[in-house]
């Protein structure tokens, strides 16, 4: 059976994305945006699919895509949609499928659901950690979330400039393993996200 891993994020602008590029050229897998808040035409999709060079990887279709850049829900009132985690399915592959979500886990896509609603038990979720102020706190509540919905942290993965201190902290007490960090790298294309993708294969298929 095919597995499917879910990008999650402490946040947004933590790098969800990059992340779901790699993930997505490491394993040729197929990559899914289940919402899309504004820049339609610059979608997350679009950037992940400029980003991947493989043959094999399906780019599907959003579920919803909102016009305004606000928070799903919100965006969802304004569009005059109604958007509930009943009708978002998920495509159809016998592909690995890479999964990424919109802002924070918690983020509400209405009045009772949040993003942590769009996933199954047996996802590997995988949280983007960013070392800001805050952000030791801000993981160990999004792993905490994830712990008490007995959801499946498969690791963290840090991006962008090191704190090892923060790093070290947020992996001792959350007792979640880190697969590995990308650094800040002054730009990213296809071939920067090879580079990754090598060096996450190798641990992703452990």
């Amino acid at each position: 059976m095919s597995k499917t891993y879910f990008v999650t994020g402490i946040g947004t602008e933590v790098g969800k994305t990059i992340v779901s590029a790699i993930l997505t050229e490491a394993l040729e897998a197929d990559y899914w945006k289940p919402i899309q808040a504004g820049d339609l035409d610059k979608s997350d999709s679009h950037k992940v699919e400029a980003l991947v060079s493989n043959a094999t990887t399906v780019f599907h279709s959003n579920s919803f895509a909102l016009q305004t850049p606000m928070s799903p829900h919100a965006a969802a009132e304004i569009d005059g949609v109604k958007m509930t985690s009943k009708n978002i399915k998920r495509p159809e592959t016998s592909n690995t499928l890479v999964i990424e979500g919109a802002g924070g886990l918690l983020v509400p896509i209405n009045s009772k659901e949040t993003i942590a609603d769009l996933m199954a038990p047996e996802d590997e979720i995988m949280v983007v950690s960013r070392h800001y102020l805050g952000s030791i706190n801000h993981s160990l509540l999004t792993l905490e979330a994830l712990k008490s919905r007995d959801l499946k942290v498969a690791g963290i993965i840090f991006n962008g400039e090191e704190n090892k201190t923060s790093e070290k902290a947020i992996v001792e007490i959350s007792g979640i393993p880190a697969l590995g960090r990308i650094e800040e790298e002054p730009y990213f294309d296809k071939n920067v996200v090879k580079e990754y993708a090598e060096i996450f294969r190798s641990v992703l298929k452990k």
